[in-house]
């Protein structure tokens, strides 16, 4: 994917790199970035999932079974064809299961974020927004307050943790606001109850 290429794009630049040509420095740090490896992941994972995101053949199971229906009442009655009208009456076919296809298959699964707010001073260092989903398992990253500024920050990120594997929090990262709540002023033990 994305990635090798990126690895084969940093490989010719180191040894451009050590023959100084202008500018290449620049643009190998620039793809060797932690931010820009952390995109391209994300990116690859947007289109795994775009790949064999499952779409139902029809948003509407009901019409359709009332339409089998009708073709069947006029079809010549064979054993075959009462055992089917049998079950396409029955109440666990039509109440349960082909209702819940068609809530499923109405219904919108893609994350949604919050949105950017307006006020962010142009002076204002980047800073990312990052949306994990636990379902349960420990975020797999440590938090502590830093020493000198007092900023609560990711301290350690435990390899193989939910953290790790979505190559989104690094240790040193800030956090500013945790499932929409502040967090400055916060102890780190507060923080992790918000967590």
């Amino acid at each position: 994917g994305v990635s090798h290429v990126l690895t084969l794009v940093l490989q010719e630049l180191s040894l451009l790199c050590k023959r100084d040509v202008n500018g290449v420095g620049m643009l190998y740090d620039l793809l060797k970035s932690r931010w820009l490896q952390a995109l391209l992941k994300i990116y690859e994972c947007l289109q795994h999932y775009l790949g064999k995101r499952p779409a139902p053949v029809t948003l509407q199971a009901r019409a359709l079974n009332r339409e089998v229906m009708e073709l069947l009442r006029e079809a010549p009655q064979s054993g075959e064809i009462r055992e089917l009208r049998r079950l396409l009456r029955s109440p666990h076919l039509k109440a349960a299961l082909l209702s819940a296809h068609d809530t499923v298959a109405h219904k919108d699964f893609e994350p949604t974020l919050p949105p950017l707010p307006d006020n962010i001073p142009e002076n204002e260092e980047a800073m990312r927004i990052v949306c994990l989903v636990k379902n349960n398992q420990p975020l797999g990253a440590t938090i502590k307050r830093h020493e000198i500024t007092g900023d609560i920050t990711v301290a350690r990120v435990i390899h193989g943790g939910l953290a790790d594997r979505s190559g989104l929090l690094y240790a040193g990262d800030k956090l500013v606001e945790v499932n929409g709540v502040p967090v400055e002023g916060l102890e780190p033990e507060q923080v992790i109850n918000i967590l």
